[in-house]
């Protein structure tokens, strides 16, 4: 049976997001999600169905803007853009983003790159993903204290986009707009319900015994060792070449497994 690294299974489950969409757009210091888009495009193409365009900030190849953010902005508020990304040094229940810094603003003890264009996508973007390695209550915080980009907005506001999954090194949770808030989809393998509930600040709803993500089937495995990350070089080259790194030393201990069997 093939085990998956850790940062295969969060790229899988990005791919498994992005099931639909026609159009993902990536920031530019974002490997996973543009692995994870890339993965969920080959696999469309394996499957012979809609092909999935990926536009990825700061890539050569795989963008089709010229002028950066200004196009990408107004490709979003024309409806062009089905899926983004969104992380943040803090989030919480109701699906606010934080990317000012941690304190009262402006006297904020931590500050960050700063909001940029988060709010706008955030309200034209049908599927944002929030996405954040870390799980730690400290990134995932009661009440955020600072809304760079509010997850929801009051009645009577026109707003087509918005939180659609939340995706961590821990877990996977969906956001219910209704609510609002998260709940809790999955449990990533070495991870468990007191593991996720201990280090996220905000209350979820969960199942009694939550599910385990699933990892990458062998055509995904494939696709992600081959393909994948042969297209992922090209604008993320560190990033691909550790994947390779970490694929091989995992791979060692089963090599020597096997030599000694022969």
């Amino acid at each position: 049976m093939r085990t998956p690294l850790a940062r295969e299974t969060l790229i899988y489950t990005i791919a498994r997001l992005l099931d639909g969409v026609r159009h993902v757009a990536v920031g530019a210091s974002s490997p996973m999600p543009a692995a994870g888009a890339m993965l969920r495009r080959a696999l469309n193409e394996h499957e012979k169905r809609e092909q999935v365009r990926i536009s990825i900030l700061g890539s050569v190849e795989h963008n089709f803007f010229t002028n950066g953010s200004v196009e990408l902005f107004d490709c979003a508020g024309q409806g062009r853009i089905d899926a983004f990304f969104l992380g943040g040094g803090q989030i919480d229940g109701a699906g606010n983003v934080n990317l000012v810094g941690v304190g009262d603003y402006p006297q904020s003890s931590v500050r960050w790159p700063g909001s940029f264009g988060s709010a706008y996508l955030y309200f034209v973007v049908p599927r944002v993903i929030l996405f954040r390695e870390e799980h730690s209550p400290r990134v995932f915080v009661d009440k955020v204290d600072f809304i760079s980009a509010p997850g929801t907005s009051e009645p009577g506001v026109y707003r087509t986009g918005g939180p659609y999954a939340l995706l961590t090194s821990k877990a996977l949770f969906h956001f219910d707009k209704e609510r609002p808030g998260f709940t809790l989809e999955s449990v990533h393998a070495g991870s468990d319900l007191t593991d996720v509930t201990e280090a996220t600040g905000f209350s979820f709803e969960h199942a009694e015994s939550p599910e385990t993500t699933p990892g990458p089937d062998d055509i995904a495995f494939d696709l992600l060792r081959g393909r994948v990350l042969g297209e992922l070089a090209e604008t993320y080259p560190e990033f691909a070449t550790q994947m390779r790194r970490d694929i091989a030393a995992q791979s060692e201990p089963a090599l020597k497994t096997m030599g000694m069997r022969s």
